[in-house]
């Protein structure tokens, strides 16, 4: 054996699975065959190699209270230790596969696997190619990208309102300048003008002084009425604006119905009540499963240590217990000893499937009910937190409307104080005139109006500039802004296509490899078996919403040449099996299963017969790098010689 091919093997140890004391398999890439008859532990390899990847769908040895398995591949070896612990079995270690989840469902296709037996249980096929995929948490990421994509389409527009103020702005700014510059020359021929009449003008420098004080402190009362004026103006627009908003808030507030007083309280204990359910016909389906898988065993003859404790020597020469159990029309009961026939048990080990499935059902029915539930809980919820949020606001801003009308009160006031100031300081200016400084007061007066009109132009610029940059570095995040939203956009987009992409795979691959398997393997009255997605109207809790459904269709020829639809109630169970194990194939490829698991097992083909079961082997083949067959001899015959077979388990 050269070395490339040992690090292509993989290598499997198994101790106490199924039927299995001990024993070590070496697997090659391609197709292995395991060939033999019922009762020779293929099925018991098979859960060896499903518990080594990951699963927890095995069972041990009847007498045994620990089993192990261990994996070699690609240089790397996974081994676990599976330990019983009353009618449950533990697991410990770290197998190939993080979460088998994928693996279960389209990678290891025994008889009782979900998805090959979907189309003949009739089950929602989109639910369980989709079963993987967690839908809720992909529309939480849409919705948190969603909110930041607001929030920057709102910073957005506010930058193109700004971007709009601009050119008015620069307007403005060059307007002002150009009314500063008129303004300082008219003040200046102002004081040239004053200057030249003080020289002709005789009145005490103590006079003047005065006069010039009154002058300067009324300048500065005027300036004052003018900011309170202005402050008045800005407070009043802001008491209608936050009358408005509290308008609002109430309008909201009084439409928003409150929670009866302990409604969430009553449907979290319902809630509590289902998961207690729920739990219990877990437990109920789990000890379940084990008595099927037990009686299953006995009835295949895989648990062969319990068959050989069985054994009592025959006092009439008839055949042993064990020989009973392997074949022939009657069997000995290993439960209470007396021989009923095989069918019987057969038929009990069915009805247990059965109450499996209704047990399944049920827990599907409270699940719907805790998702019902669940958003009920999260709808009020949401609900309350909104009413406690808007009556949070609504008394932030009574607190506001009190400070702004507080603060309206108290500028009135000292606008009333400023301009009774004003008229006292304008009687005493004119007390101070007389004949010969008339003319020179008032050229003051003119004065003090031109430098304080310079006074507001030159604040007005300054607003206006830094307004301007103010803007304009705010526009500097507007690439980026950009940038950002794009970003978003196309994650949004792929999101909302990843479930489309799964959806319209699956459909594909279905068509494809269902119009290819059909083709060769040549039912004859069998035209096209095809998945169409439609999508339906379903109710979830108290909404309607538009869900994808997969729809199955299965076209029929006559002999004659007309086509009609069938339903899958009147597909051969050779049919069933095939359409179903093609269905698994969707699932497997849309997943892209392969690129994660490099094991696809395939069991119970019996229904299929062995020239299909060969055609339909060669066409899988190709799809994973390790498929492993269990197949009886006869219909391991009918393959391919270059397969390899294990017979000895």
């Amino acid at each position: 054996m050269n070395t490339e091919q040992t690090v292509a093997q993989a290598q499997l140890s198994v101790r106490n699975i199924g039927g299995i004391d001990e024993t070590s398999v070496e697997f090659e890439p391609g197709v292995t065959i395991l060939a033999g008859e019922n009762a020779t532990n293929r099925t018991s390899l098979l859960q060896a190699i499903m518990a080594a990847l990951g699963s927890d769908n095995v069972s041990m040895k009847g007498d045994a209270d620990s089993a192990t398995v261990e994996l070699t591949i690609d240089g790397e070896t996974h081994e676990r230790e599976l330990t019983r612990q009353g009618t449950s079995i533990t697991s410990e270690g770290e197998p190939y596969l993080e979460d088998p989840t994928l693996a279960e469902l389209f990678a290891f296709l025994l008889e009782s696997n979900e998805a090959r037996r979907a189309v003949a249980t009739n089950a929602d096929l989109r639910d369980l190619i989709m079963r993987p995929v967690d839908t809720d948490e992909i529309q939480a990421k849409i919705d948190r990208r969603l909110r930041k994509r607001d929030k920057i389409e709102s910073e957005l527009e506010e930058l193109d309102q700004l971007k709009n103020r601009l050119p008015a702005l620069e307007e403005d700014r060059t307007r002002l300048k150009g009314e500063i510059e008129e303004a300082k020359e008219d003040l200046a021929e102002k004081e040239a003008e004053l200057e030249d009449r003080d020289a002709n003008v005789e009145q005490s420098r103590e006079e003047k002084a005065d006069l010039e004080e009154r002058l300067a402190e009324l300048r500065s009362k005027r300036s004052e009425l003018e900011d309170i004026r202005y402050e008045l103006e800005t407070e009043r627009e802001s008491l209608d604006s936050t009358r408005t908003q509290k308008r609002e808030l109430d309008e909201e507030f009084d439409e928003l119905p409150d929670a009866p007083v302990g409604e969430i309280e009553e449907l979290e204990a319902k809630i509590d009540r289902l998961r207690e359910q729920k739990r219990a016909l877990e437990s109920e389906i789990n000890e379940v499963q084990s008595v099927i898988r037990f009686n299953q065993d006995m009835l295949d003859g895989d648990d062969a240590d319990l068959l050989e404790a069985l054994e009592t020597p025959a006092e009439d020469g008839e055949s042993e217990l064990t020989d009973e159990l392997l074949g022939g029309d009657q069997v000995t009961c290993w439960t209470c000893g007396s021989e009923v026939p095989h069918e019987q048990i057969e038929t009990t080990v069915s009805r247990l499937r059965e109450l499996s499935q209704s047990k399944l059902g049920e827990i599907s029915d409270i699940e719907t009910q805790l998702d019902t539930l669940t958003d009920d809980v999260r709808e009020l919820g949401q609900k309350q937190r909104r009413r406690e949020q808007l009556q949070r606001r609504r008394s932030s801003l009574d607190d506001e409307v009190d400070r702004i009308e507080s603060s309206i009160e108290r500028l009135t006031d000292r606008r009333g104080d400023l301009q009774a100031e004003i008229e006292g300081l304008e009687s005493e200016i004119e007390e101070l005139e007389d004949d010969s400084y008339e003319e020179v007061l008032g050229i003051h007066k003119e004065a003090n109006q031109l430098e304080y009109e310079l006074g507001r132009l030159e604040s007005k610029f300054d607003d206006v500039e830094s307004e301007i940059t103010r803007i304009e570095q705010r526009l500097d995040a507007e690439s980026e802004l950009n940038e950002r939203r794009e970003e978003i956009r196309a994650d949004v987009e792929d999101l909302r296509t990843k479930i489309d992409r799964i959806e319209e795979q699956a459909i594909e691959g279905f068509n494809e490899h269902m119009d290819s398997v059909l083709d060769i393997l040549g039912y004859s009255n069998l035209e096209r078996i095809w998945l169409e997605r439609v999508e339906r109207e379903v109710r979830e809790g108290r909404r309607k919403v538009t869900k994808s459904v997969f729809e199955l269709h299965i076209i029929r020829q006559t002999d004659g040449g007309v086509t009609y639809e069938d339903t899958i109630d009147h597909l051969s169970e050779s049919e069933r099996e095939v359409t179903g194990l093609v269905f698994a194939l969707a699932g497997y490829l849309a997943h892209g299963v392969y690129e994660s698991v490099p094991f696809m097992l395939l069991d119970s083909l019996e229904a299929i017969d062995s020239d299909r079961i060969a055609a339909l082997i060669e066409y899988v083949e190709g799809f994973s790098e390790y498929l492993v067959v269990a197949l009886l001899p006869e219909d391991a015959s009918a393959l391919s010689d270059e397969y390899r077979r294990i017979s000895n388990i």
